[in-house]
């Protein structure tokens, strides 16, 4: 069977490419920041009493960011499974980069704070 209007899984020009390797880029952005965030979080929980209102208020923004990125990237999703639905299909890479940008936005944003 013949597949009509479908995207190539490997990019067929130099600017898709580009794309895929920046969100190759994002992916080792976020995985080393949220590891030096999970290292710098599990200091301060070492360091300080659990009952401190700093420690509170910092656990609560924790938890508040990580529930607001995953409902913007829920969003990103079904935006591209919307789309898809009305034959304008995105490819995986330009779909992968969207989902990954709240994440990698806080994920910054928090190791930036933390090291403060």
């Amino acid at each position: 069977m013949k597949r009509s209007s479908t995207l190539p899984l490997i990019p067929t020009t130099p600017v898709a490419m580009f794309d895929i390797w920046k969100v190759g880029l994002m992916a080792c952005e976020l995985w080393s920041t949220s590891l030096s965030t999970i290292t710098m979080r599990n200091h301060l929980w070492q360091t300080q009493p659990f009952f401190s209102p700093k420690m509170m208020q910092e656990n609560q923004r924790m938890v508040t960011e990580k529930l607001e990125a995953s409902m913007e990237a829920g969003l990103v999703i079904q935006k591209a499974l919307f789309s898809s639905m009305n034959g304008q299909l995105a490819p995986w890479w330009v779909t992968s980069k969207h989902t990954m940008k709240p994440y990698h936005q806080r994920s910054s944003a928090n190791s930036r704070r933390l090291a403060q």
